[in-house]
């Protein structure tokens, strides 16, 4: 769920381990520095270091509990590394004090998944499209677990509504026709397409699944 930590642009592998070892060398120089700490698993993340940087949301927690960033950083990485359990914990308690906070509501609904509990990160997001009506993500997030559960007729709306609200984006368009295909209303997902590429989304995004519908079609 790449959503929650976007990388800086730009960046290479080295710079980021030249940045780890001028950080290591500060905190070195004053281990009770949060900040460092916070920087050093920033760091740690974008080279996925994951332990690492579990390890040092840790120590900022030891010290404050409280440290939003921390707990929601650390519930992420515990999601990389797949200890749903554990993320699972630090999002509610993220939650219990910053009850708007988004990417972990979005973080929160996503663990609920992965240990099965799909009606759980279903009601997540129904909270969430109240909180945020106008976040392309929500709904395109919501599609994908209604869809999962075979509520297609709710996912193909939620999937429109992302449409709506993120008009240039080719992903839920892809998405949205890729279910009408499945359900094989072959027209629909033509439709969906050609709007998209009426609104100059590139029609080479939809080469492949164009390509499917009308081999589909002359079966």
């Amino acid at each position: 769920m790449t959503v929650f930590c976007v990388p800086v642009v730009g960046q290479t592998a080295q710079h980021w381990r030249d940045s780890l070892a001028v950080l290591n060398r500060q905190i070195a120089a004053a281990p009770d520095s949060t900040d460092l700490h916070l920087r050093k698993a920033a760091v740690n993340i974008e080279l996925g270091q994951w332990e690492y940087a579990a390890d040092e949301y840790t120590l900022v927690l030891a010290k404050n509990a409280q440290n939003p960033a921390a707990r929601f950083y650390r519930a992420y990485t515990n999601s990389q590394l797949k200890r749903y359990d554990q993320a699972l914990f630090d999002y509610e308690e993220l939650l219990h004090r910053v009850p708007t906070h988004f990417e972990g509501r979005l973080g929160h609904a996503y663990v609920q998944q992965k240990l099965g509990r799909r009606m759980e990160a279903l009601d997540e997001l129904n909270l969430l499209a109240e909180m945020y009506p106008d976040s392309a993500t929500v709904y395109a997030y919501r599609a994908g677990v209604e869809q999962d559960m075979g509520q297609h007729e709710l996912a193909l709306y939620d999937w429109e509504q992302a449409e709506r609200l993120d008009p240039a984006s080719a992903e839920p368009v892809l998405s949205h026709a890729e279910l009408l295909f499945s359900l094989k209303r072959y027209e629909e997902a033509t439709a969906v397409l050609d709007a998209a590429v009426a609104r100059k989304i590139p029609r080479g995004h939809f080469h492949q699944l164009y390509a499917r519908i009308r081999k589909e079609r002359r079966e």
